[in-house]
């Protein structure tokens, strides 16, 4: 296949910005591109599956505190950064970089922005995150996952494309939804991202140890844990009797929310446009501490098509959350209509059409060349 060159692909350690990003990788090798990753330690653990040629750690730091000297710091730190994305790119010559999220997408987007390289930022969330707020006016290209069109100061260049997701949950999503009822397993799958699972830790043990023996009979249960609950969430499903999977960290996450009857989570945009195109019910429970109320945001798109319940969770109570349990076992085909619902808002072919703008900005285009694909030339074109 012939080179077409190199895409640096820019994203914060966590699973919300490097999934999309794997996804986009992968399209991009399929057709043709060499794929680099820039960004931070945190992202050891899901490297195994990017399709990066090579992965690079640039300095960076969060701008966070009101303290001067450490915003002295952290500043100090992101101008380190971008001196060495701009020696790493002078190095590389990348044709375009896409920046996914987190402070550590400021470094090489303020690099490749002051070298005149195309570049453009992927917002997965349906807020804006504030790395990509500080980014938005200097890129050609805003792609959205959730953003409403036609809104906000940079509406012209916001090209809504969906989130990309990983190749795992295209595969998954082939799954059918199979209904449990009667006495049949029921599978409950719940995480909480890198953020919040403390909560589930003891919810969700609580709620179901207050369910009827015959309902826990039934329940087969995957759920993520921080290492530090890792122990106590064994133990409370242990005295129960119950069958379940607890680890901080599963690597085919996407199969085990396939198997799924029913799924509880938070709702950052990867988790939700995952549930989306896979197609599963889902109880969402937002990230209270989130600084912009996004995962809110993301949470009240999907519950507004019927493909999820949403609940806050100052209001979710163990009594509430077994009420939940005991309804959705007891209704398996009111839980298939959420997953057709959920399905029917995915966006499967997101990576593809991320892909496509990628490509229209490193020929130095916009996407499709006119307006009406929602482009307009950006301030480095």
């Amino acid at each position: 296949m012939e080179d077409k060159g190199l895409i640096v692909l820019a994203a914060g350690g966590t699973g919300g910005h490097l999934f999309p990003a794997e996804a986009l990788g992968h399209e991009l090798k399929a057709r043709g591109y060499r794929v680099h990753l820039v960004t931070d330690s945190r992202a050891e653990r899901f490297a195994g599956k990017f399709p990066a040629d090579e992965i690079h750690v640039v300095p960076s730091a969060t701008i966070g505190s009101k303290n001067p000297v450490a915003l002295a710091r952290a500043l100090l730190r992101l101008w380190s950064g971008m001196r060495a994305a701009r020696r790493l790119f002078e190095k590389i010559k990348p044709r375009a970089v896409i920046g996914f999220g987190g402070y550590p997408t400021v470094p090489p987007l303020l690099a490749s922005t002051t070298m005149r390289i195309p570049s453009l930022v992927h917002e997965q969330n349906a807020v804006m995150g504030r790395a990509n707020k500080l980014l938005a006016a200097r890129v050609q290209a805003i792609a959205g996952g959730f953003l409403p069109e036609g809104q906000g100061a940079h509406a012209a260049r916001t090209v809504v494309t969906g989130n990309p997701v990983r190749p795992d949950v295209i595969a998954a999503s082939a799954e059918p939804y199979r209904p449990s009822g009667g006495e049949n397993p029921f599978h409950l799958v719940v995480f909480g991202g890198s953020q919040g699972a403390q909560f589930f830790s003891s919810a969700v043990p609580s709620a179901i140890c207050l369910l009827d023996e015959p309902y826990r009979r039934r329940l087969r249960v995957t759920q993520q844990a921080r290492a530090e609950d890792l122990d106590a969430v064994k133990e409370s499903y242990a005295k129960l009797g119950l069958a379940a999977e607890v680890s901080p960290f599963f690597g085919d996450m996407p199969r085990r929310i396939a198997d799924a009857n029913l799924v509880i989570s938070r709702s950052g945009a990867s988790t939700v446009s995952e549930l989306s195109v896979i197609g599963r019910p889902a109880v969402l429970v937002p990230y209270p501490h989130a600084l912009d109320h996004d995962q809110s945001a993301n949470a009240a798109a999907l519950k507004a098509a019927g493909g999820a319940d949403v609940i806050a969770q100052a209001s979710l109570s163990p009594e509430k959350l077994s009420k939940i349990l005991r309804a959705a076992m007891d209704e398996p085909s009111r839980l298939a209509g959420i997953a057709g619902a959920a399905r029917a808002t995915g966006k499967p072919d997101a990576a593809s059409r991320l892909a496509d703008l990628v490509e229209s900005i490193a020929k130095g285009r916009p996407a499709g060349g006119n307006k009406a694909n929602g482009i307009t030339e950006g301030p480095n074109a």
